[in-house]
């Protein structure tokens, strides 16, 4: 028997059905699981390189500052690309950019799978970042978008996803290696990214559904029924224009419209989200990134062992990233980001203290610990903080803004690293990266601010930075809607 028809009025009815749900399931669950995918596909293409790269260094001659060139390149390009993708996801919607950052990907993986020079992995690479660029800013916003409330830490799934595509990686390497290919393994690293890119494009185009927070924050409530009918296997239908509500602190302007999130309520929550996007980047890519490496000069410069090491390291990301979400739920994203900075601070300070002098299952013990602290703690908070502290039509661009700084963050660490280490040594170099979580640590014991800890929803607040022109306040009932999104 068919159910009635849910009538749509605006963006309040909207987030109230949504926030209804008991879970994420059907055709919401599949865009939520497609949309980790694509952050599962950034992870892999952003470690293809990590697990071959000591073979690779031997098979082009790289010297250390080529190295820090090209693993840091895709880092600087997505700090354009991040706010470009937010834009886009702010103008046209959710679901295009999303396949045109599957595209770059599949280009960029092809470039460096058949580059004959270091100059064309460089173009390959900048293929690779404009995708991790884009894909981010906006994947973040779609798993906000179609997750219930009470449900909102699960965003914080997506570091789990991703120590499972370095771990994979890593067994992909091992399983290449025993094809005897010698030094050219990280093209064989590179081209299952090109594979897998494809796959998660054709599924993408096939599954994904139009984002029905966005498109009623755009006052296309028409569209948004339609597209809540097609996820939810219901039928929706806009209200007549006259029972229709206006859309509260709409931002009608370009540039403008990002930059309110540096005013008013949300500069704190900006700055909040910035430190631990830019400190746990600077620590993962400087340290975690260049695990295989790490491994080597611990366990000695055997490629089998080298990767088994880092491998063994990567799981306790895994544990950590999808625990994750219950630690954000018990202690909240802020305090869990200020608890984990501060125990990644101690393990570097450890590693730099006495890196060389430790017992062998010390030496093991103490990055894994890093990896745990640092994917269960800061590593997914920063992006999840982000993409729920802002209004619909401001989260794509503020997740593409912070996103970048975090860009920054990234490129940073892993131009440093093996500078560092070639002119101070592995041990100095953990302590000069053990500043960073100190101070991204203190800033967050300090700035009060957690949308889990928060009744107040960005999408109806009242004191949000407004324009002049805005619409007029909603006239639904308060409560409706009242978690934060």
């Amino acid at each position: 028997m068919q159910s009635s028809t849910v009538k749509i009025r605006g963006i309040d009815d909207v987030i109230a059905f949504i926030d209804s749900r008991p879970g994420i399931v059907g055709r919401a669950g599949l865009i939520w699981w497609l949309a980790l995918g694509g952050l599962f596909l950034d992870a892999f293409a952003n470690s293809a390189l990590s697990a071959g790269l000591g073979p690779m260094t031997r098979d082009l001659a790289l010297t250390a500052k080529q190295v820090a060139l090209m693993t840091s390149f895709a880092s600087w390009v997505a700090i354009a690309f991040n706010p470009i993708g937010g834009w886009m996801a702010d103008r046209w919607g959710r679901i295009r950019p999303l396949i045109i950052a599957k595209l770059l990907a599949v280009i960029g993986a092809l470039l460096v799978v058949f580059a004959p020079s270091f100059e064309v992995i460089l173009a390959g690479r900048f293929f690779v970042g404009a995708a991790y660029g884009i894909d981010f800013a906006i994947a973040m916003a779609v798993l906000a978008e179609f997750t219930p409330v009470k449900l909102k830490s699960r965003l914080n799934t997506w570091q789990g996803m991703w120590y499972t595509a370095v771990c994979a990686n890593l067994l992909l390497a091992l399983l290449f290696f025993s094809w005897d290919v010698g030094d050219s393994i990280w093209r064989y690293s590179v081209a299952a990214t090109a594979i897998f890119a494809v796959v998660i494009l054709v599924l993408q185009v096939s599954y994904m559904v139009e984002s029905p927070i966005w498109l009623a924050r755009k006052e296309r409530v028409v569209e948004a029924a339609a597209a809540m009918t097609r996820i939810y296997g219901q039928t929706f239908a806009a209200a007549p224009v006259e029972e229709r509500v206006p859309v509260m602190n709409q931002a009608r302007r370009g540039l403008a419209n990002v930059l309110l999130i540096f005013r008013g309520v949300y500069l704190p929550r900006t700055i909040l989200a910035a430190t631990v996007q830019i400190g746990q980047s600077i620590q993962y890519f400087a340290v975690g990134w260049y695990l295989p490496l790490i491994s080597a000069a611990l366990f000695g410069k055997d490629f089998v062992y080298a990767t088994i090491g880092a491998l063994v390291f990567n799981i306790f990301g895994i544990f950590g990233g999808f625990l994750s979400p219950f630690i954000g739920r018990k202690l909240g994203l802020r305090r869990a980001s200020a608890f984990g900075f501060a125990a990644v601070f101690l393990m570097l300070l450890i590693l730099g203290t006495f890196h060389g002098k430790m017992p062998l299952w010390l030496a093991v013990v103490v990055p894994s610990l890093f990896i745990l602290f640092h994917s269960g703690g800061p590593g997914a908070n920063g992006k999840s903080l982000s993409s729920l502290s802002f209004r619909g039509e401001l989260r794509a661009g503020a997740n593409g803004i912070i996103g970048a700084l975090g860009s920054i963050g990234a490129a940073v660490g892993l131009l440093v690293f093996p500078i560092f280490r070639e002119s101070y040594g592995l041990e100095k170099t953990f302590l000069i990266l053990s500043i960073v979580p100190l101070v991204a640590s203190i800033i967050c014991f300090v700035i009060k601010w957690d949308p889990t800890r928060t009744t107040i929803n960005p999408d109806t607040e009242a004191d949000a930075p407004q324009f002049k022109d805005d619409a007029a306040p909603s006239t639904l009932d308060p409560a409706i809607g009242k978690a934060a999104r």
